[in-house]
């Protein structure tokens, strides 16, 4: 067994203990914010961390109609910004903590005295330390160089701010019991998953779509793709994608579309309906029967729609490590990568 697929397998057992050990801070956070009248998030974090705040994004507008951006961090540490975060909640997302722009940014929101978290998996590291709140990714040493179980572990944690913040109950219901959906998965689906690797074991490139609450999980298959299986992959979401780079696809082109059930759902049907009829290489990651038996799918557990990542995100890390065995590659050990990058 590789050490990715280990640990993309000891994923439900953080999410269904990860709300236990962070509650407290997570409900300090949001008293906080609420107390200041904060209404402004932005989000320091790199590559799959990045995507995790992403997601956050999505939830803080969709449930409580919070302004979201991603911090430009070389703008200070490059050009020497000075930007006003008094009125700021700054997160930082790292599985290491030790992102040393994200640091930067911050910093510069603890002079302006904005409220400052960090969501890492190190309690010891300096991002831990220097912020003002800390939630713990509790997910044990990930030894892979891709990340799977600090992916879901840090939208975990973000996810429970976001629904204590908006006074969500049913999504901290659906997110306290996701982790049965992700076990599912990893029990049930994964032999699926492994067939439809092998098919495209000489593929070289092509795209991955998903629109809404599922946009990050989009992102991120592409990156795992990219780092595992050095293939050249784009996320896109959908409503992107008909804006130029749909031109691009044709019979040669691979595209996997995930379209879990919800409010984006027609964008993913009749995005599958497009690609199809160019001939090319689709794949459906999708909890809907009747879109699964239409094009070559995989058919995921049903869940709520806003905790569908924590479903999807298993099954896409199992098809790059999939993938990449079946290209004869090392999965753990991507070239040219290491586990912690540091850029500032």
């Amino acid at each position: 067994m590789t050490k990715m697929l280990s640990e993309i397998s000891e994923q439900p057992a953080v999410l269904k203990t990860i709300y236990e050990k962070n509650k407290t801070v997570i409900k300090e956070i949001a008293a906080e914010l609420k107390k200041r009248g904060i209404k402004h998030f932005v989000f320091a974090a790199r590559g799959t961390s990045d995507h995790a705040g992403t997601y956050a994004k999505y939830l803080l507008g969709i449930c409580g109609g919070y302004t979201c951006a991603l911090a430009v961090p070389s703008a200070i540490t490059l050009y020497g910004a000075d930007f006003d975060f008094s009125e700021e909640c700054v997160v930082g997302v790292s599985q290491s903590g030790k992102a040393a722009d994200a640091l930067e940014v911050i910093s510069a929101c603890n002079e302006d005295g904005g409220v400052t978290v960090a969501v890492t998996n190190d309690c010891s590291s300096p991002m831990a330390r220097i912020a003002k709140y800390h939630l713990d990714c509790s997910a044990g040493p990930e030894l892979s160089v891709a990340a799977t179980k600090t992916f879901t572990a840090e939208m975990m944690l973000l996810a429970h701010l976001a629904a204590e913040l908006c006074g969500n109950e049913a999504l901290k219901e659906a997110l306290l019991s996701v982790w049965e959906q992700s076990s599912e998965v990893i029990d049930k689906v994964f032999p699926a998953i492994e067939k439809e690797a092998a098919r495209y074991t000489f593929v070289e490139d092509g795209f991955v779509l998903g629109r809404g609450i599922i946009y990050p999980v989009a992102l991120e298959t592409a990156l795992k793709i990219q780092e595992t299986c050095y293939v050249k992959m784009k996320g896109y979401p959908s409503s992107d994608f008909y804006h130029g780079p749909i031109a691009q696809v044709d019979r040669r082109s691979f595209v996997i579309i995930l379209a879990p059930e919800g409010k984006a759902f027609k964008d993913a049907e009749a995005m599958a309906a497009q690609i199809a009829a160019k001939e090319a290489e689709l794949l459906v990651f999708t909890n809907n029967e009747e879109l699964a038996a239409k094009y070559r799918s995989v058919l995921l557990p049903k869940c709520d729609e806003l905790a569908a990542p924590f479903v999807f995100a298993p099954a896409i890390q199992y098809f790059a490590q999939c993938l990449s065995l079946s290209k004869g590659l090392d999965p753990d050990n991507p070239r040219g990568l290491k586990k912690v990058t540091i850029t500032k």
